[in-house]
């Protein structure tokens, strides 16, 4: 009985094993430790958050939008078009330098010396059988000399003298002082003694030509300048007793009137080729006498 009793007592011994698995009741706990692990995923709820901050990520197409407004500033670019137009006035612009060359091209000459290359070398090379051309007289320059005796002591006639003389020829003079001292005129060396100007090229066509169709047929009593005012090397001397025959003087503005000499200074060896020269562009020379009139007369 008492083996029995042992084997009794042995099972009721193995029940406190059997408590083992009670205890292993905390270590069923371990999944509610767990359950802390499980808030990792809470946790992980701030990093569902990160989609959140991509919203201001996704604000960057909203910055986009000024890149989208590049467009917009192509606007003015598109005006380049529209800033071609100026350079669609360049044909324009070319055509006026066209015409400024053209007339740049066409050079200013005055009807006397147009007269003189179409007309007066022929005639002269038909009336003396020059072989070439530049043998054939030309108009070297016009000399204008203005004396005044009361220039020492009058200053204002003297500055008008200077002034009429410049409308007059259209170009200003110099003022002539006396060479040496002259007792009997009552002056000394480098005074003012009057006022001259030299005219060439196209001021002096205008001049002569103006001299020739206005000046000279204002003149009183006027008939013809004299033929025998050659001085033997082909320059022609003439005066003018009163200056208000120009059309350029005021004459009452004038101080007083005054005279003048003109001198026609040319390339010709001989009177007779500067009388026909002169007389071939139109100033008014008295026809010389005819040897047979002259042997009649006799």
């Amino acid at each position: 009985m008492s083996d029995i009793e042992k084997i009794k007592k042995e099972p009721a011994a193995k029940k406190p094993a059997a408590k083992k698995p009670a205890a292993k009741k905390p270590a069923a706990k371990k999944p509610a430790a767990k359950k802390p692990a499980a808030k990792k995923p809470a946790a992980k709820k701030p990093a569902a958050k990160k989609p959140a901050a991509k919203k201001p990520a996704a604000k960057k197409p909203a910055a986009k939008k000024p890149a989208a407004k590049k467009p917009a500033a192509k606007k003015p670019a598109a005006k380049k078009p529209a800033a071609k137009k100026p350079a669609a006035k360049k044909p324009a612009a070319k055509k006026d330098a066209s015409i400024k060359k053209a007339s740049e091209n066409v050079v200013y000459l005055p009807t006397l010396q147009s007269y003189y290359t179409s007309t007066v070398i022929k005639a002269m090379q038909e009336k003396f059988k020059y072989s070439n051309v530049m043998q054939v007289p030309k108009i070297l320059s016009i000399n204008l000399n203005m004396g005044l005796g009361d220039a020492k002591t009058n200053s204002k006639n003297l500055e008008s003298s200077i002034d009429e003389m410049s409308l007059i020829s259209g170009q200003k003079p110099i003022t002539t002082k006396a060479k040496k001292d002259i007792s009997n005129f009552k002056i000394r060396k480098g005074w003012p003694v009057g006022c001259k100007v030299t005219l060439r090229s196209k001021m002096m066509y205008e001049f002569l030509d103006r001299l020739i169709s206005v000046a000279l047929p204002r003149t009183r009593d006027f008939r013809g300048l004299s033929f025998k005012s050659f001085d033997g090397r082909g320059n022609y001397n003439f005066g003018i007793k009163e200056q208000i025959i120009f059309t350029e003087i005021d004459y009452d503005k004038i101080q007083s009137i005054n005279g003048l000499n003109v001198t026609i200074t040319t390339s010709a060896s001989s009177d007779n080729e500067a009388y026909e020269l002169l007389k071939l562009f139109g100033l008014p020379l008295r026809e010389k006498p005819k040897k047979n009139e002259v042997e009649e007369a006799a």
